[in-house]
């Protein structure tokens, strides 16, 4: 008895320490489940030192039925200029400069601040006339777009500076924000225009200015023709093409004294201009490398100049006018050409590489010439030139399968051909027309009209056939269009059709019908086995009939037998 108790107590002892077993665990992680602070609304973990929030720990709601490992990722990312065309600033007015911010990422950017970034004051077409140009934003949410302006505020408006060349500017901005947990920084930048004062000098005895003017007449044997009134050209699009200026054409301003006593020794201004320009090769297609040499002269017949230096400035293209690449790039090294000097009435060519954008659209980009010079008293001038240079896109385009049906046909007889026609270039085909030719075959001109960019033309025509053909790629489908200056090209596309022989119904005669019929057709079989059949009907039909009638005869013979013994029984009956 005792030592059933003491084994009852064992086994007790035993299930007490296991129910503790499994039930401290639980407790132990509800009790550290607790203890962990919860993920805050907002809160994001970096990454890495990552210029971007990487996740988001509160946003993203974490799925802990998953086991918690399905963060959201959070980003924010800010871009300037969104929906802006590229402004114009005129020498000396007064104006404001706005720029949209935009956050395309998926979280809100807080504490947004913009400044701009002038390391150099030539960089920025404003007057510094204050110390600080941060503007604060404040907080930019996700999908959302606010604008920063200068010269909208008790500071006053924006002055343009009234050495402005005309060239374009770009302006580079720092933008710094947070997340609210960790601080980030980043550098954007815009386009903007300018345009330069009208010359004020005091002119009345200066004989190069008639000089000048004729000089800008004149058009020499480049591609680009100066500006016949050397004024001012009309606004510039976003395109960078100036709608004031012809395909070719080029724009001088009138130059600007920048330092030194402020004129020459005569009193007179020297100025250089640009008389015309050429491209090899002559068109310039976009995606291409080509060489430009600008034609320049000096007007004034009395004053040298020199030190010259030039600088191109193409303009932004693109859907997003303001934060664009520029159109036109060099090829190699800087965008400045450096010329020694010009003599008096003297003239000179300066060349550049450069490399056309391929996504241009097809028209004419004004390209700016920036540039400073002296003369022999160090008076140092500024001026500047709009080149007009024409981007041509190549067409591109493609033909499906040619099919043929029938594939063979005899003479005499129709084929139908189809095809599709498929634009694959950047550029519109005007007044398409196909046709088919070969010495086989005879068929009418198809219009098709006008093809857009990566639209489909559905070809499809009747041909008759006139001769015998076997050869390989023995007719050609030729189709016709025009560019849009009315330009007209050509285009063969070979295929193969066969003709054969038409039949010569005169060789055939009735006495070679049975020669050529070896046996009975197939109409004639079923014509005797019919005929059998209805015959064989007929005599069933026939056996049937008399059958019926030996029958009946039976009948009433065997019935007028028991009429004839009826009436006999009844006469012997007394």
């Amino acid at each position: 008895m005792k030592l059933i108790k003491k084994s009852g107590a064992a086994v007790l002892c035993i299930c007490m320490v296991m129910t503790l077993a499994m039930t401290l665990p639980g407790r132990v992680r509800a009790e550290e489940t607790a203890g962990q602070p919860q993920a805050e609304s907002g809160q994001d973990t970096a990454s890495g030192g990552s210029d971007q929030p990487a996740a988001d720990s509160g946003n993203g709601n974490a799925d802990q039925g998953n086991g918690g490992a399905a963060n959201t990722l959070a980003q924010i990312l800010l871009s300037v200029g969104d929906g802006q065309e590229t402004p114009v600033f005129k020498a000396g007015e007064e104006t404001s400069l706005s720029i949209n911010i935009m956050n395309k990422g998926n979280q809100d950017a807080q504490n947004v601040q913009i400044s701009p970034v002038v390391e150099n004051v030539n960089d920025w077409p404003f007057d510094m006339s204050r110390l600080n140009y941060d503007k604060s934003v404040g907080t930019v949410k996700a999908g959302e777009q606010l604008s920063a302006v200068w010269g909208n505020d008790d500071g006053g408006k924006l002055v343009v500076r009234e050495d402005v060349t005309g060239q374009s500017y770009k302006l580079v901005f720092r933008i710094t924000y947070d997340d609210g947990q960790k601080a980030y920084e980043t550098t954007k930048y815009v386009f903007v225009k300018t345009e330069a004062a009208p010359q004020k000098g005091n002119e009345q005895n200066n004989d190069q200015g008639d000089s000048s003017n004729e000089s800008g007449q004149e058009n020499q044997s480049g591609s680009g023709g100066g500006d016949e009134n050397g004024g001012e050209a009309g606004g510039t699009d976003a395109g960078g093409w100036d709608a004031g200026m012809e395909a070719g054409g080029v724009y001088n301003s009138d130059p600007i004294v920048s330092g030194g006593s402020g004129s020459t020794t005569d009193g007179s201004v020297p100025r250089v201009i640009v008389t015309g320009f050429d491209t090899n090769p002559k068109d310039v297609k976009a995606g291409s490398d080509f060489k430009l040499t600008v034609h320049l002269k000096n007007t004034s017949k009395k004053t040298a100049v020199s030190n010259m230096l030039f600088d191109f400035q193409a303009p932004a293209s693109g859907t997003d006018a303001a934060a664009e690449a520029p159109a036109f790039l060099p090829t190699s090294g800087s965008s400045s050409v450096y010329l020694d000097k010009i003599a008096a009435d003297g003239t000179k060519d300066i060349s550049i590489e450069l490399n056309a954008r391929a996504d241009l659209v097809q028209k004419p980009y004004s390209i700016e010439m920036g540039m400073k010079y002296e003369d022999k008293s160090a008076t140092q001038f500024e001026g500047s030139s709009s080149l007009a240079i024409p981007i041509k896109q190549e067409p591109r385009f493609e033909f499906s399968e040619i099919q043929v049906a029938p594939d063979t046909v005899s003479v005499g007889e129709e084929a139908n051909i189809t095809s599709n026609l498929y634009n694959l270039g950047r550029v519109k085909l005007y007044n398409v027309k196909v046709k088919f030719e070969g010495d086989a075959i005879e068929g009418q001109e198809q219009f098709i009209g006008n093809l857009d960019s990566g639209a489909t033309g559905m070809i499809d025509g009747i041909v008759t056939a006139v001769a015998e053909a076997y050869d390989e790629s023995n007719c050609k489908l030729i189709m016709t269009y025009e560019d849009d200056a009315g330009n007209v090209s050509t285009v063969e596309q070979p295929f193969t059709m066969t003709v054969i022989p038409a039949a010569d119904m005169t060789d055939m005669t009735m006495t070679d019908i049975p020669e050529e019929q070896s046996g009975p057709s197939i109409p004639v079989i079923l014509l005797v086995i019919v005929i059998v059949i209805a015959v064989a009907a007929i005599i069933t039909v026939v056996v049937i009939r008399r059958r019926k009638k030996k029958l009946i005869a039976a009948e009433e013979e065997e019935l007028m037998d028991e009429v004839d013994r009826l009436t006999e029984d009844e006469h012997q009956q007394p």
